[in-house]
């Protein structure tokens, strides 16, 4: 598993103007997906999970890489790399199927600025060491896209000594929750003076009054569960607030728009594997005695996958670009839509067209093309649907105009 790195640039390939540091890390990243690959198979058929033992390694691998953490500050033991650098992890992290790559795992970096020495100590640090994982208890059944509609509520007593929060409400799609050894929990106060306000506070993992309701079973297999989970008087310590009351928004908006030009980063993956398998399969399929890459429809569906790819990774590096430049966050978080949005939809377009041309082999969940079918769908929904997205985009063009805009 420690095969040199060697950064080789191909006769052709496109450099998107990328220092040579930067290239660095990508064949870094590269190589280590390249690794991961083989055993998709394997996890397919055993619940997203790797062979016994490879899992710690790979976790390993990742650390001694600076694959790991790599949003965080170095002074905390984090890569400190750019935004752009992460994308390029992210991006190779893409290609793989079955989320086999989470494993090159990126802990709360919005949380560095305004955690407590006791957060620090008890999860952030020990996250970034790989020895914590995190998860987020945001969404609701009536409050998807739209956190504002949350009805989870904290309230603070201290009817038991020290003052402390209850938190009470049901949580979906807690992504990782099995996984995780504290869960972020978003909730509305419920009085006091930032009563109807939002607040982001931190649970351990167990902590009484907090239960799985039950764990639905999903299109792709991962690993990483996402159970229905239940708050009920759940105790949190007052020293488990993140940042102060009425943040929590401000919170989850640094999240999101992370998250969203991530997403947009593992589609580019995505779609640069699918792409190249198909092109593959159809150079050395005969049908007639005739590759099926000399096929035109079959043509013009890989030339519409490549420039669609083309496209999306010139914008998703252009807006990394800026967040490293230090824009405007508003125009940001549009920006950031607007990569999340096209990027995910051009992964299901390439995806479908995958399938298409590896015909009944497409259908087969020995497949990548298959596998990859299901698993992009649901970057078109989470992290904000695409709809949301263009709610986003459409504001800021409104308040903004289009010559800031883009």
């Amino acid at each position: 598993m420690d095969a040199p790195v060697e950064v080789v640039r191909e006769r052709g390939e496109p450099v998107y103007e990328l220092a040579l540091e930067d290239r660095a890390i990508q064949a870094k990243a590269r190589a280590f997906t390249d690794a991961l690959i083989p055993h998709e198979q394997y996890a397919e058929e055993h619940g997203g999970h790797l062979p016994d033992g490879l899992g710690p390694a790979f976790q390993q691998r990742a650390i001694d890489d600076g694959l790991f953490a790599s949003n965080l500050p170095t002074g905390l033991g984090g890569g400190g790399l750019s935004t752009l650098q992460q994308v390029l992890i992210q991006e190779q992290g893409g290609r793989v199927t079955n989320g086999l790559a989470w494993i090159m795992a990126t802990p709360p970096g919005w949380w560095a600025e305004v955690a407590t020495p006791y957060a620090l100590e008890r999860w952030l640090v020990p996250s970034i060491r790989g020895e914590k994982a995190e998860c987020y208890a945001i969404t609701e059944e009536s409050a998807g896209s739209d956190v504002s509609e949350l009805t989870t509520t904290a309230r603070l007593v201290a009817d038991q000594g020290e003052p402390h929060y209850l938190v009470n409400g049901t949580k979906w799609h807690v992504t990782s929750y099995n996984e995780a050894d504290y869960v972020f929990v978003q909730a509305v106060l419920s009085d006091g003076p930032h009563a109807g306000e939002h607040v982001l506070l931190v649970v351990d993992r167990p902590t009484p009054g907090m239960d799985v309701v039950r764990t639905p079973a999903y299109a792709h297999t991962f690993a990483h569960h996402h159970p229905i989970v239940s708050f009920a008087d759940v105790r949190v310590p007052v020293a488990h607030l993140v940042g102060s009351e009425g943040e929590g928004m401000h919170f989850s908006y640094e999240w999101f728009r992370f998250e969203r030009l991530m997403v947009a980063a593992r589609c580019l993956g995505a779609a640069d594997r699918l792409i190249e398998e198909a092109s593959d399969f159809a150079s050395n399929r005969l049908v007639g005695g005739v590759p099926l890459a000399q096929r035109q429809l079959v043509q013009m569906m890989l030339a519409d996958s490549v420039t669609e790819l083309f496209a999306a990774r010139s914008m998703v590096y252009n807006v990394a670009r800026a967040t490293d430049a230090g824009e405007d966050r508003k125009l940001l978080h549009a920006r950031c839509s607007m990569v999340k949005l096209y990027a995910s939809e051009m992964a299901g377009r390439v995806a479908d067209r995958a399938v298409q041309i590896f015909g009944g082999r497409g259908y087969m969940r020995e497949n990548v093309a298959e596998r990859f079918y299901r698993e992009v769908r649901v970057e078109r929904i989470w992290e904000g649907a695409s709809e949301l997205q263009r709610v986003i985009i459409a504001d800021q063009l409104a308040k903004r105009g289009l010559r800031q805009l883009i």
